[in-house]
């Protein structure tokens, strides 16, 4: 299947889906639907595609390939098992699901699925101009050593009625900062670290007047006794992300992600065979986030070779498991 052929659907049409939407050609997207009327029409008219009337004509559109699923947490999973059993691709948001049970059920299914069509997972911060670069530089072992841990801080500082939102509704939501952005910060120390077998949190809600942690402290151990120390927060007030990889030869420092994160910047530290200062490097990307184009660019390579090439329902099952575990943890889910 040729990128060209592919037809679009958009099942919910809020912020992520417009990030999203913005690198599809707009002949390409055929069909949406949200919950919120004003939501999809303003989407009908900036791609000029159809709003459906449920979610059902979404799934039942003629010669349709894939649809891209950006609704709450609670629904995401239902949709993109309604969406696979179709036979079409799927493009979900992250975490891919409200729970453990939710995820759970999902990646049995797909497991147990013989389908050539592919689920995909919305964790696109890993297509980051600064964290690819960091990726294609640790392969260099010789020069950058083994990584002993990682530490990561990502945060923002919330807006007025932060607290009424739906992120603060737990039945909704699944959980607060942690299953928010802290999911993202989990997935990454996946991605460098593999899976951890030892997971210490404290979740706490320091200022928002609502019944889900607005920060998280997580420690996360491997077999190799490799750490990630993780620090997500919605207290931040001015918004930051910061992930510093330290090897045995060497130092990354990934800081911003662009708008109002600040430009990505790369900081590379490589350590003298006499210690002392290291040599320094930086590197900084001026260019808008791209981190959506090269999520949809992937999603397109997985269509077209029927295999996943970004982040899979497992890799989300397995970030859900490090949540659910802390949440568990703090008492704060039974």
């Amino acid at each position: 299947m040729s990128k060209k052929n592919i037809k679009f659907g958009f099942i919910g049409c809020g912020l992520i889906a417009n990030k999203r939407a913005k690198f599809i050609k707009k002949n390409d997207i055929f069909i949406c639907f949200d919950t919120n009327q004003n939501n999809s029409k303003k989407f009908s008219e900036n791609y000029n595609c159809k709003v459906a009337k449920n979610i059902n004509e979404i799934l039942n559109f003629k010669d349709l390939n894939a649809v891209i699923i950006s609704t709450y947490h609670n629904s995401l999973s239902s949709f993109a098992i309604k969406a696979y059993k179709k036979k079409l691709n799927v493009l979900v948001e992250k975490p891919g699901g409200k729970d453990l049970n939710q995820l759970k059920q999902l990646n049995s299914i797909i497991k147990k699925s013989n389908k050539k069509n592919i689920i995909q997972v919305g964790y696109n911060h890993r297509y980051h101009q600064a964290i690819i670069k960091t990726l294609g530089l640790l392969k260099n072992k010789k020069k950058t050593g083994e990584i002993m841990y990682i530490r990561c801080r990502y945060g923002h500082g919330g807006r007025l009625n932060y607290e009424k939102e739906w992120r603060a509704n737990k039945k909704i939501s699944g959980g607060g900062e942690l299953i928010d952005q802290g999911s993202h910060i989990i997935d990454l120390s996946r991605l460098l670290l593999g899976n951890f077998n030892s997971i210490k949190s404290e979740l706490v809600t320091k200022f928002w007047r609502m019944n889900v942690d607005d920060n998280a402290f997580i420690i996360l151990k491997n077999t190799k006794k490799q750490i990630a120390h993780l620090h997500c927060s919605c207290t931040e007030w001015k918004n930051k992300f910061n992930l510093e990889i330290f090897c045995k030869k060497a130092k990354f420092e990934v800081d911003g992600l662009g708008g109002s994160y600040g430009y990505e910047k790369l900081k590379i530290y490589y350590m003298k065979k006499k210690l002392g200062v290291p040599s320094y490097k930086e590197i900084v990307f001026k260019e808008k986030d791209k981190s959506w184009k090269r999520e949809i660019d992937i999603f397109k390579k997985s269509i077209k070779y029927k295999k996943t090439f970004g982040p899979s329902v497992d890799d989300a099952y397995q970030n859900m498991k490090i949540i659910s575990y802390c949440y568990k943890q703090n008492k704060l889910i039974k």
